[in-house]
């Protein structure tokens, strides 16, 4: 899924908000009184332009989206791509407030990050009782507009043991996609429970005492 989400019937749909201009002096909290929701469009070859959406349609629409998520806004009946940049709530309600949306070009790279989403089982935790760690949950990529992925899966079910791990280079991403980070930047590894580290430090302990007090009494034969 980048730029469309798919419907139950496992169909694409593009999520396409109605957009109006805000005229007039009413302040915002006068605008969300009247159900709308206040939001500002801006971007290359684009003069920043406020406008408004349906509050309710928009809070649907953009749940949990990314901000590499494609958001087709229509204005004065033209379509224009645009990006989520910053998201305004009210975490009481739990409502947006404002959108602020970038405008970009469908023939023009761009940098967003992406975040990274863990899936599968790992038999290191069933089979060795370890640990899944996440070293980072996010990385920066660069792509065309329509490539730009929602997000990154990694399949931890790979992760056989402890101290098994994946790296930005094992990311799997489409050809059109380049990441901007270290390729050999941690993502995931499996490590032990505490308790285990713990045993195995005794047990590396224990096994030097032995080898010197059997050197001790070779020692005292000779």
């Amino acid at each position: 899924m980048r730029s469309e989400r798919h419907s139950k019937e496992g169909t694409m749909e593009k999520i396409v908000l109605k957009a109006t201009r805000r005229t007039g002096k009413a302040t915002a909290k006068a605008i969300r009184r009247e159900g709308l929701l206040p939001a500002i469009l801006y971007g290359h070859n684009f003069a920043p332009t406020a406008v408004t959406l349906e509050s309710h349609e928009s809070n649907l629409k953009l749940a949990g989206l990314s901000s590499s998520t494609i958001i087709n806004i229509e204005l004065d009946g033209q379509i224009h791509a645009t990006l989520i940049r910053e998201k305004q709530k009210d975490y009481i309600r739990n409502k947006l407030i404002h959108v602020d949306f970038l405008v970009v070009s469908m023939t023009e790279k761009l940098r967003a990050t992406v975040g990274i989403h863990l899936e599968g089982v790992s038999p290191a935790v069933k089979d060795f009782n370890g640990v899944v760690v996440s070293n980072i949950t996010e990385v920066e990529v660069e792509a065309l507009p329509q490539y730009l992925p929602e997000r990154i899966v990694v399949d931890i079910s790979k992760l056989a043991k402890i101290g098994d791990s994946i790296h930005v280079r094992d990311l799997v991403v489409p050809a059109e996609v380049v990441i901007h980070e270290d390729m050999d930047e941690l993502v995931v590894v499996v490590s032990a429970t505490k308790e285990e580290t713990e045993e195995l430090a005794e047990g590396s302990l224990a096994e030097p005492e032995v080898i010197e007090r059997g050197k001790k009494v070779e020692e005292d034969i000779d």
